[in-house]
Parts: structure tokens; C-alpha cells; sequence
């Protein structure tokens, strides 16, 4: 059976799109993999990105190109891209909306991983939660509190508040109060703390720490001790000083007052009838 001219010319036409649609194809699984190995090798070696972040990077970037090139061989057989785009773009707008709180996540992530605020091991501080941090990922960052017991915290609860880092600058300062009774000599307690200070070599000589009188409370004469030590030494530090300046004080006979209050009565005598 011979084919018409029109019927060979259609088939000819036919193949050579799916020809071209097939060389789009292969051309762009191609590309795809390449910039995906370019931006992933580039992202690793960036100071600010995150090693997650460098494998998301990369991802997006393959699944981009691989849409393009779909689109490139639609149009080879007529389909109309332009339709195919906003119902895309409308199907992508209401995933969004049912994903807000997912997505809040991803975006909090991300900008964890390229800002840095906390690194893994560091301890830090955000609303009234406190833990150490093990893993920060694309929806969660894993942590476990001080008395080890895990913690799966969304991303957006952390970037949506104030961190306080306790692992990121290499010294720290301790922060110390010790009551004396009123009746005490000043001079010899702030003496007696600055020796034991001194006599730690924990504490650092630069910058220099505060010791002084600094508050007339109700029931004591507070005095500040603030020595900087390094970040790996506070909690030992600040633990062997308050015990220290305790058995120093006991010694010495100085006292650090219970909390007290004066209580003033006055008797009242009835009037006469």
C-alpha cells in the first residue's frame, strides 16, 4: 500500500519532532546534571553555605532545568506552554497555601544554614528554651537539653526569636553576687574574693575582673565578682569560686546573712467607754 505524499510528509514531520524532542531530552538531562554537580562543588566550598544547603541548592537547580527542558519538549508537539505554565504556577500557589507552616520552616532553614547564627555543639538560648545543638536541617533543628533529653524544634520558632549563642566568642564572663551581713568589714571581703580570683588560673588576666561593693540590699552589702574566663571553663569556674569563697568566708568570720525583715509592734490602748 502506498502512502500519499501528505501522509510521508506528516510522518517525516512527526519523527523529526520527536527526534528534536528526544535530542532536547537527552541535552537536557545533560545540562541538568552538570550544573548540579557545578553548583553543589561551588556551594561546598563557600564559608557561608551549609553542607544541607549546598545539596538543596544543587537539587533545585537539576529540577529547574529538567522543567524547562519538559516545557522545551512540549512545545515540539504544539501543546500550548503558556497554559501548561499558569496552571503550573496555580497548582504551585494553592500547594503553598496548604504548606505555609511547612514552608515558614524550609525558610527559616535555609536562612539558618546560609547565616550561621549556631553551629552544631553550640548551646544556645532561644525564648525560654535552652539546649545543644545536634543537627540543623531543612524543617527541624535536633537538639537535647542540658539534662539530655531530646528536642525536635520547627526551624520557624528559632529564626522567629532572639538567639543567644553561649558557644559562639571563645571568653565569657561570670557573673557572681556574695551577700555580707552589714556588720562585716567590706575591704576584707573584696580582699578576700580578688585573692581567690587571682590564685585561679581559669580566670584571665585580660580584661581584668570587677570586684566591688555594689548594691545596699534589704538583709546584705552585695558585692559583684566578674572574672572572664575561657567559654570551656565557666561552669567548672564559676562552681569551684562559689564554694571557695563560701569556705573562705566561714573561715575568716564573715557571714552571709539569711534574708531578714524587722517587724515593729505597737500596742494600742483602748479608750475609755
Amino acid at each position: 500500500m502506498e502512502l500519499s505524499p501528505e501522509t510521508v510528509k506528516f510522518l517525516i514531520d512527526m519523527g523529526m519532532q520527536v527526534l528534536a524532542a528526544v535530542a532536547i531530552l537527552i541535552v537536557g538531562w545533560i545540562i541538568a546534571g552538570t550544573l548540579e554537580r557545578l553548583v553543589r562543588k561551588r556551594a561546598e566550598r563557600s564559608p557561608v553555605l551549609d553542607v544541607t544547603l549546598a545539596i538543596i541548592l544543587a537539587k533545585i537547580t537539576r529540577a529547574l532545568v529538567l522543567a524547562v527542558t519538559l516545557i522545551a519538549v512540549l512545545s515540539q508537539f504544539g501543546v500550548q506552554t503558556t497554559s501548561l505554565i499558569a496552571l503550573l504556577g496555580a497548582a504551585g500557589l494553592a500547594v503553598g497555601l496548604a504548606l505555609q507552616g511547612t514552608l515558614s520552616n524550609v525558610a527559616a532553614g535555609i536562612m539558618l544554614l546560609m547565616l550561621r547564627p549556631f553551629r552544631v555543639g553550640d548551646v544556645i538560648e532561644f525564648g525560654s528554651t535552652l539546649g545543644i545543638v545536634d543537627e540543623i536541617g531543612l524543617f527541624v533543628t535536633s537538639m537535647h537539653r542540658p539534662d539530655n533529653i531530646a528536642m525536635l524544634v520547627p526551624n520557624s520558632q528559632i529564626w522567629g526569636t532572639a538567639i543567644m549563642n553561649y558557644g559562639a566568642n571563645s571568653t565569657r564572663r561570670i557573673d557572681m553576687v556574695f551577700g555580707i551581713s552589714y556588720s562585716d568589714d567590706m575591704e576584707k571581703a573584696t580582699s578576700i574574693i580578688n585573692k581567690l580570683i587571682e590564685a585561679d588560673a581559669r580566670c584571665l588576666k585580660d580584661p581584668a575582673p570587677l570586684v566591688a561593693v555594689a548594691e545596699l540590699a534589704d538583709s546584705a552589702v552585695n558585692i559583684y565578682a566578674r572574672p572572664w574566663v575561657k567559654r570551656e571553663d565557666f561552669f567548672d569556674t564559676k562552681l569551684d569560686l562559689t564554694r571557695k569563697v563560701k569556705e573562705r568566708f566561714d573561715a575568716e568570720g564573715i557571714s552571709i546573712p539569711f534574708p531578714q525583715q524587722d517587724v515593729h509592734m505597737h500596742q494600742v490602748q483602748a479608750k475609755a467607754a
